[in-house]
């Protein structure tokens, strides 16, 4: 029987496999390991020992007694704190930054506005923010295995270039190449959204999903899409903007005026902005309304629209239920050709998903061939910076790979 591995490469492949093993299964013995990814015994011990002396996993204690009786055996840990990524979410108000460690735990936290420092440089002030953030908590610089991160755009990640990003100026700006600059560890750059569907997958909502969207609506509205558990970013890495989704026909025959330029058609009938917009409009047409003065002067937010909604209010009511209207139609359209297993909505109208939720599905439901759950998001506000940590963890050619690829 041949094989193409040679020694080495089967070596470090059976290493990957026992670490990955003890990874998803900790606390386990040897010879658990061993039954589980059918490597043999003496195998598994010496790869053990070896991760062991690296640090990469400990042992603790005993476990329970075998049915056969005998002695219990030692129950082996994956050490999370063994090394640590970057992940950095850029959006066009704010960056936020995380050091994590390999379970998701944030370790150290920062942030700051993105207007101050884009003419000066987001990436040197990224990596200005990590050297104080290794300061204070004491985490060797040595131990860092690298950063990913999310940004608004359309991104070549294969090349490390962000093909437009219009909220940062943008234009096949080289982001990999300028952060080489600054950094002697890996990075790797992808769209956010793209960025918080591995979040999701990784430690959210859609664990164990393999065919998953997530949703994030905000001012804008884009779609992240994991099928056959890999990233799909289509032929021009321009998958998933459902923004752009058409939801009304009539629509169609009219002349269209987005929210903002080259905002699509359904993120402008049920984006954030718009939802504040249209409910300012409405409430400048009755003179006796509480808000008519801020609608008027700063506008009204969807946050407000919201709040007022679920006290029953009539103007809020009708923008907020036409803006889910046009959600769930997007929503059946994006499930009915994809047909995933669950969609993950997120982004900040998504603060109101007790509201949202119930009414999306009982529109949704009736319209699909198969049903699909909605579900809210559960990373909240470290969507994007846990993503773009997973981002990270999935092109990261290292023992804490999953062997199989995935």
């Amino acid at each position: 029987m041949s094989s193409n591995k040679t020694p080495f490469t089967l070596k470090e492949h059976n290493k990957k496999s026992i670490l990955y093993c003890i990874m998803k299964h900790s606390p386990i013995s040897r010879a658990e390991i061993s039954a589980r990814i059918h490597i043999s015994k003496p195998t598994v011990s010496q790869l053990v020992d070896e991760l062991i002396r690296d640090k990469w996993i400990y042992e603790s204690g005993i476990g329970e007694s075998a049915w056969q009786g005998g002695g219990k055996p030692i129950q082996l840990h994956f050490n999370e704190k063994a090394a640590y990524i970057i992940g950095a979410d850029i959006g066009g108000t704010k960056v936020k930054t995380v050091i994590s460690d390999l379970s998701g735990t944030i370790a150290a936290s920062s942030s700051f506005k993105t207007e101050a420092y884009l003419e000066s440089g987001l990436i040197k002030q990224i990596a200005a923010e990590i050297e104080q953030m290794t300061e204070k908590s004491g985490i060797e610089r040595e131990k860092i295995l690298g950063m990913g991160a999310g940004v608004p755009g359309i991104t070549d990640a294969e090349n490390g270039i962000v093909i437009e990003a219009p909220s940062l100026n943008w234009i096949r700006y080289p982001f990999v190449a300028e952060a080489e600059r600054y950094f002697s560890f890996p990075v790797y750059v992808e769209n956010d959204v793209n960025a918080a569907v591995l979040g999701e997958q990784w430690l959210g909502n859609a664990q164990d999903r393999e065919n998953v969207m997530f949703l994030a609506v905000g001012t804008g509205i884009g779609c992240g899409i994991i099928i056959h558990n890999k990233l799909y970013r289509g032929s021009a890495n321009a998958a998933g903007e459902l923004g752009y989704m058409v939801t009304d026909k009539n629509d169609m025959e009219n002349e269209f005026k987005p929210t903002f330029h080259r905002y699509g058609y359904l993120e402008s009938m049920a984006g954030g902005e718009a939802i504040g917009r249209k409910f300012s409009s409405l409430v400048m047409k009755n003179p006796a309304y509480p808000l008519r003065h801020d609608a008027g002067s700063a506008g009204l937010t969807s946050d407000q629209a919201f709040t007022y909604a679920e006290k029953g209010d009539r103007e809020a009511l009708a923008v907020v239920q036409e803006a889910i209207q046009h959600l769930a139609y997007g929503i059946i359209n994006a499930a009915c050709l994809l047909n995933p297993e669950v969609i993950i909505l997120g982004g900040g109208v998504l603060k109101s998903a007790d509201f949202i939720l119930p009414r999306l599905r009982e529109i949704v439901d009736p319209y699909l061939p198969v049903s699909v759950e909605l579900r809210p998001s559960q990373l909240g506000d470290n969507m994007g910076v846990l993503g773009a940590v997973s981002l990270f963890l999935g092109k990261h050619d290292g023992l804490i790979n999953d062997p199989k690829g995935n």
